[in-house]
């Protein structure tokens, strides 16, 4: 494992959290997308359930795709800043069916709050363990997915947004029976 597994939780929420813009589609159109997600992430805590919070949500959303790439100088002033925006104090909780793992922030703080600090909280950990690399966009030329590798052998090149793995192989083999 090269994660904890609370980080590892946060890091694929984050991946799909930037990709629900991936390739020009927009999936957290309305606040019943965003709820949809949220449920689907595990997300608690309060909401407000309006137009503003889904703002917030999109403008982190945007944020986070540019760390995505950057360099580890950026990333980390850009984290430092998320954390002290939110005022974050980790401490260690226990809730529904997790066992202990870090919080950040209370379940009252604004949503975009929780999400930012989840989540840099998990990059800090992808920073000090120095996996930079381990952050990647897919490898498939008509895709903009982010991709998060946290295979032992560092060999995942495609994002789970769709079927670009497979479009891939598929191409490869038919190329090599051209070929032959």
């Amino acid at each position: 494992m090269v994660f904890a597994p609370d980080t590892e939780v946060a890091l694929r929420s984050v991946v799909n959290l930037i990709n629900t813009a991936a390739n020009g589609d927009e999936e957290l159109a309305t606040a019943a997308d965003l709820d949809r997600f949220l449920a689907t992430e595990g997300f608690t805590g309060s909401r407000r359930g309006d137009a503003a919070e889904l703002a917030s949500v999109h403008r982190l959303r945007a944020e986070l795709a540019e760390l995505w790439l950057a360099d580890e100088s950026t990333v980390v002033d850009t984290l430092n800043r998320l954390l002290r925006d939110a005022r974050a104090l980790p401490q260690l909780v226990k809730h529904d069916k997790w066992d202990w793992h870090l919080h950040a922030t209370t379940a009252e703080a604004p949503l975009a709050d929780r999400m930012s600090t989840e989540a840099a909280m998990a990059l800090v950990d992808v920073i000090r363990s120095k996996e930079m690399d381990r952050l990647l966009v897919c490898a498939a030329k008509d895709c903009d997915a982010v991709v998060l590798d946290l295979s032992r052998n560092r060999s995942k090149r495609y994002c789970d947004t769709g079927n670009c793995a497979n479009r891939a192989h598929v191409a490869a083999y038919r190329a090599r029976k051209a070929a032959s």
